[in-house]
């Protein structure tokens, strides 16, 4: 007597994507990795971004793409209101990051990954590619522990009050950028440590969900819109908090968050409000950093690994792969 198990389609569906998406991650990584130290940034962002295409649009999905690399005028990039998938299935909002840490890979430096997030649609923030304020912590700590409009040593001390530590336990991660200075000098104040990262905020915000092994407590400052949405997606997931505000500091700034449907310039942004409703996250790793190992190369193989989380259940998994059908990372 055979036993059928039945599941609902939706979930079906859901379930087979967080597959899916493993393989497009995977895709875009290895098509960057192969210009890795090559010094050339944009050949190798356009690698990931044609091959993040082509697989996206073998999808079973109606996706928009709602977070990319620009908008329509910048085409050779994922833009922003792009359509993707097989026009089949359930209608998905898409943040995509085909190469994160360009220069990390032109220059052969650890931590570069390529990554997107994949949600209901209509739930992702809708944000134009522009600089974006951002705070975040990782889980298990009272909501409001952190305010960005708090001083960086007033969330310090915040912190390391609810940790229970002297503010001399905390590490802040920060990008390595003139304009975080002032940020840098009020962190060090406190007796906390800065650690600077060169580029890669996604990932610095996802190491803030395990200090016990990444050694971060905390991120601060400014990077891009794309990559808060994206990190936002990642703590949905598996928790923690994160604010942030977008900066539209011109006329033309304001008025194209405004076709976005951002009305409130000035508003901060929890994670609810940059990723609601179920969610998919995935980041496969390009050059080996702290969260993920870069592509191997091998004699008949390649490996690779990738992160994939799912809000719905809180499902973390690491996919170590070995391919071994190459001609499937080559052009169709």
């Amino acid at each position: 007597m055979s036993t059928h198990i039945s599941v609902p389609p939706q979930l079906l569906l859901e379930r087979i994507l967080t597959l899916e998406i493993v393989r497009v991650t995977e895709r875009a990584a290895v098509s960057a990795a192969r210009l890795r130290g090559h010094g050339q940034e944009k050949a190798a962002d356009q690698a990931a971004v044609d091959a993040m295409r082509r697989e996206l649009n073998k999808l079973p999905i109606e996706g928009t793409v709602v977070i990319g690399e620009g908008e329509r005028d910048e085409a050779p990039m994922l833009f922003i209101g792009e359509k993707v998938g097989l026009n089949a299935g359930p209608q998905v909002d898409i943040a995509v990051d085909p190469l994160e840490g360009t220069t990390l890979c032109a220059k052969n430096m650890p931590g570069a990954i390529a990554t997107m997030a994949m949600a209901d649609g209509g739930t992702l923030l809708h944000a134009p590619d522009v600089y974006m304020e951002k705070i975040a912590i990782g889980p298990g700590y009272d909501k409001n522990v952190i305010e960005l409009d708090a001083s960086p040593a007033d969330n310090i001390q915040r912190l390391a009050k609810a940790k229970g530590v002297p503010a001399s336990a905390i590490t802040a991660l920060v990008l390595d950028r003139p304009r975080h200075a002032d940020i840098i000098a009020s962190i060090r104040s406190t007796g906390a440590a800065v650690r600077l990262i060169t580029d890669g905020d996604v990932a610095g915000v996802i190491h803030t969900t395990n200090p016990d092994e990444t050694g971060v407590d905390i991120y601060m400052g400014t990077g891009g819109a794309p990559e808060g949405v994206l990190a936002a997606a990642a703590l949905r997931c598996i928790g923690g908090q994160m604010q942030c505000r977008l900066i539209l500091d011109s006329d033309e700034k304001r008025e194209r968050a405004q076709k976005m449907g951002i009305t409130d310039p000035k508003m901060i942004y929890g994670i609810e409000d940059m990723a609601r409703g179920d969610c998919l996250f995935a980041a496969t790793g390009v050059t080996t950093g702290s969260l993920l190992t870069g592509v191997k190369f091998k004699k008949n193989t390649i490996e690779t690994e990738t992160v994939v989380m799912r809000s719905v259940t809180g499902t973390v998994r690491y996919i170590k792969a070995e391919h071994r059908q190459l001609e499937k990372f080559h052009l169709d």
